[in-house]
């Protein structure tokens, strides 16, 4: 698995390629910063990041992308061109048709170093550990990416086999399940099953006895059973 982990940012936007599976040791393919000029129009500098990306999914054809998800922070300036460069990496992936996955800052310290609340440091060494690097990659922002990877290829094994688990949970009690080819099923109605909903014998005329021909006896009128009189 060839996976691109992108820590976005208008600024410095993080890019790193790491190759491998879970359980087998990693390889780092590439790594970098996309950066774009703090004065530059924003419209240019999206279009910046936009060209950066595109320039590593060229280069290295990855198999997925894993960005990290935006959370909220207390400057909102910030968040904003954060989510907005992440908006730019998920787009440019989704045009090649290359699966996109997103992971919690939280979820990446977990994955790397064991604990949701790692320090930036731990999560570096460790980065630098997995990958058999000679010295952290830098800036932050680079290594960050290469956590990213590294937490989506640990992952996403556990993540596809629990997609599969409920989508299978789901499948019986779907609506519309199917049936025998050429087979309808008629609701029916409510009484006696099978029958139509009027007293069996009857013509269609309700009140009517069973075995009548339709025509209802006036009452008081004497009727005759087997000769004798009613």
């Amino acid at each position: 698995m060839r996976v691109l982990g992108v820590d976005p940012g208008l600024t410095r936007c993080g890019v790193g390629v790491v190759e491998g599976v879970a359980g087998r040791p990693l390889t780092m393919l590439g790594v970098g910063v996309v950066r774009t000029p703090a004065d530059a129009e924003l419209g240019d500098r999206l279009v910046a990041v936009e060209r950066g990306i595109e320039a590593w999914l060229d280069e290295y054809s990855p198999g997925c992308v894993a960005v990290e998800r935006v959370f909220a922070q207390h400057n909102v300036r910030t968040v904003m061109g954060t989510a907005q460069a992440s908006a730019i990496a998920m787009l440019c992936a989704a045009r090649r048709g290359i699966p996109v996955a997103l992971h919690t800052p939280s979820e990446v310290k977990a994955a790397v170093t064991g604990s949701g609340r790692a320090e930036k440091a731990q999560v570096g060494a460790m980065v630098t550990r997995l990958l058999r690097l000679d010295a952290l990659p830098k800036p932050a922002d680079a290594a960050d990416a290469l956590a990213l990877a590294i937490c989506h290829i640990w992952r996403a094994p556990a993540q596809n086999r629990l997609q599969q688990a409920v989508a299978a949970h789901r499948t019986p009690g779907a609506l519309g399940a199917a049936r025998a080819p050429g087979v309808s099923r008629t609701p029916r109605t409510s009484g006696t099953p099978g029958s139509s909903g009027t007293t069996p014998g009857v013509t269609g005329t309700s009140g009517t006895t069973p075995g009548a021909t339709g025509t209802p006896r006036t009452p008081g009128t004497p009727r005759t059973l087997k000769g004798r009189t009613a």
